[in-house]
């Protein structure tokens, strides 16, 4: 361990480095979980540099976040990634037109009012009402 690095880090990240998530190669500090190792980016722009890098393919068009994390966790890792990851997308111009819900939006439920009395079938049909010759004209016979 480099006491010079560790002079440098606060404590989450002193932490990880005792507990051998994080090593130093020629001045690059490397994260390791179980057997692959990515690069550490702490500098925000190089952070957006590999969202966008990572999000927007020019034969694919902008990945899903599954795609983009899959994407991102072998050359690089970021401190709380999947969060920045989930922000970028969800603020991503294009991702928002594109995948936008499509038709109307449901209304609120209304509430139907239970009837207060029983159903009584009714026996009066309009044939009733006819005289005889307009039954003769407009009911089949």
């Amino acid at each position: 361990m480099s006491p010079e690095l560790e002079s440098q880090l606060e404590e989450p990240w002193l932490r990880a480095y005792k507990d051998n998530k994080f090593f130093l190669v020629d001045g690059l500090l490397f994260h390791r979980e179980k057997h692959t190792s990515a690069l550490t980016v702490v500098d925000r722009d190089h952070i957006s540099l590999i969202l966008q890098d990572c999000h927007y393919c020019p034969y694919m068009g902008h990945r899903s976040e599954y795609r983009t994390r899959e994407r991102i966790s072998s050359p690089a890792w970021l401190p709380k990634w999947e969060q920045e990851l989930s922000e970028y997308i969800n603020t991503c111009e294009r991702c928002q037109k594109e995948n936008r819900n499509h038709g109307k939006k449901y209304g609120l439920l209304q509430h139907i009012e239970e009837p207060k009395h029983p159903w009584r079938p009714s026996t009066w049909t309009r044939s009733q009402d006819l005289s005889q010759e307009e039954k003769k004209t407009t009911m089949p016979s």
